[in-house]
């Protein structure tokens, strides 16, 4: 287990003079798992969900893809997991994944129950199939908005109960903890400014962490600032190493990157470099169904081979009046590029897409820190191991965001609430930081050296300028959310590299030039860094 120390906060605090407030439950994200853990929580207690942004702004909202379950009388229980389990390159926990599969069913039927338009055949949920998949199992809504719609029943059932609220607008900055035990968050509300929550269960749910890299398709909200502040308050991270890059976005030079679900893959899409040849055969005998970190190495390769920025999805053969009906958001980001699908191809690249490590957790999302608990895509929980099967990340917030919030609240202590936390982050003589600059400098390096494909002296490079930044950022006291996020991915970025060059070998969508075999001997087993 690596160790890396960092300051314990990232503002001064004083529980005493600063405003609070108490809750049951205190779910910090919005997304499928936070939404999920909260409509759950709120059967045993008072629940407070805060959220950076707004509710609308999560991983989960701007999904594209499907949510993976069994669905089907001819699929089998035994098939996904096998599905799972192979494509998690041998790190994937086959008690988490049984447990995942299996109350998969239930819960996305219950979503349907709850008002959930999922895509329907025949009055039952519509299947397709994706790469890594056996059988078709994908379920859909409203073509490719399936997180949108599905965190839109969650907010509507969020809203529906009387002892959840939820604040806005909140970035929270720390976890507060005593004796390893976690006692709630120091955040920052836009309007009011400091605030503690005090809680007895602190679930953390804050998603993904895309934005570390130059190329993604996460929104802006996704700087890995769970991961951080879980890891100063001394939660054990598993697999850092281990981030999936979706093969294919919108590359238009100039415009902010735009998923295209590999769904279009699964139904009979092309991948065609810029000479106009089908490449993927060359690479997989599955072709454009192979599992994304395949099809990923698969389209940067051939983009040096031919020396291009991009490569093409080639959907001329679909019938393009059912292609605007069935993916209505690809439809509309075509046709604002004048790209016609019918005549045109759509170039893509990859991105940098899911979070494959995280805040280690068990079977009952817990961590090693008393009272927090965590699930969603900020967890590695051992569903994924060292790749995640495409549409399980929607599957997994929904089943471990409802264990997460079956957890009985903790015992009433006498002084709850009442703990005195004083902390002051030391002088810094620096004035002037251009916090920007070193951010897009910061998504840059670790694009390029610790990107899709790896090796030591690039890690190294990335490391040492990393160390360099930290010098100059860590011990600022920032008084905005653009200075934590920073800080916090700062923080995070460093453990990634530490990570990925501490595995000596090619496993899942970690892949080394330098080492482009598996090492089952001394590397089939789990990364851990703890503060």
């Amino acid at each position: 287990m690596l160790q890396l120390d960092f300051r314990r906060y990232l503002v001064d605090i004083d529980s005493v003079t600063t405003h609070q407030q108490s809750t049951d439950y205190l779910v910090i994200g919005a997304g499928v798992g936070g939404l999920r853990a909260a409509i759950e929580a709120s059967q045993h207690g008072s629940v407070t969900v805060v959220t950076k942004g707004t509710v609308e702004d999560s991983n989960t909202w701007h999904a594209q893809g499907g949510i993976a379950s069994v669905l089907e009388k001819t699929d089998k229980f035994e098939s996904h997991i096998a599905d799972t389990m192979r494509t998690g390159g041998g790190l994937s926990d086959e008690k988490t994944v049984d447990l995942v599969v299996r109350q998969g069913p239930g819960l996305i039927r219950q979503l349907l129950d709850w008002g959930c338009a999922f895509d329907m055949v025949n009055g039952n949920i519509a299947t397709t199939i994706e790469g890594g998949h056996s059988h078709p199992r994908i379920a859909h809504a409203h073509g490719d908005e399936t997180g949108r719609i599905i965190a839109q029943t969650l907010i509507a059932k969020a809203r529906q109960q009387r002892n959840i609220t939820i604040i806005e607008n909140f970035f929270s900055i720390d976890l507060l903890t005593t004796d390893n035990k976690c006692l709630g968050v120091i955040g920052w509300h836009k309007e009011k400014d400091a605030r503690i929550i005090w809680a007895l269960n602190t679930i953390l749910a804050t998603g993904g962490a895309g934005q570390l890299y130059r190329e993604t398709t996460n929104p802006s909200c996704a700087t890995a600032d769970g991961l951080a502040i879980a890891y100063r308050a001394g939660a054990i991270l598993q697999d850092l190493e281990f981030i999936q890059f979706h093969p294919t976005t919108l590359y238009i030079a100039g415009a902010s990157r735009a998923l295209i679900t590999e769904t279009l893959r699964g139904e009979g899409a092309v991948l065609r470099d810029t000479k106009g040849r089908a490449f993927m055969k060359d690479y997989n005998p599955a072709a454009e169904l192979a599992p994304r970190d395949i099809v990923s190495r698969a389209i940067l390769t051939q983009m040096l081979k031919t020396k291009s920025t991009h490569v093409y999805l080639d959907i001329r053969h679909f019938d393009k009046q059912h292609f605007t009906k069935r993916f209505p958001v690809i439809s509309e980001l075509c046709d604002s590029f004048d790209i016609d699908i019918s005549k045109d191809l759509i170039p893509v690249r990859p991105s940098a897409h899911y979070m494959v490590g995280g805040v280690k957790t068990d079977i009952a999302a817990k961590t090693n820190i008393e009272n927090l608990y965590a699930c969603g895509e900020v967890t590695s929980t051992g569903l994924h191991g060292a790749n995640r099967l495409g549409s399980n990340s929607l599957l997994e917030g929904l089943v471990f965001g409802r264990i997460a919030g079956q957890t009985p609240a903790a015992p009433k202590t006498a002084g709850f609430g009442q703990s005195t936390i004083k902390f002051q982050i030391p002088h810094s003589e620096l004035r002037h930081l251009d916090t920007s600059d070193v951010r897009n400098s910061l998504r840059a390096i670790m694009w390029r050296n610790v990107g899709i494909t790896r090796k030591s002296p690039e890690m190294r490079q990335a490391i040492d300028q990393i160390r360099f930044w930290q010098r100059y950022v860590m011990d600022k006291a920032f008084d905005s959310p653009a200075g934590w996020e920073l800080q916090n991915m700062l923080t995070v970025c460093l453990l990634i590299a530490q990570s990925a060059l501490a595995r000596k070998e090619s496993r899942g969508v970690h892949f080394r030039s330098d080492f482009p075999n598996t090492d089952d001997e001394h590397y089939k087993k789990h990364s851990e860094i703890k503060r």
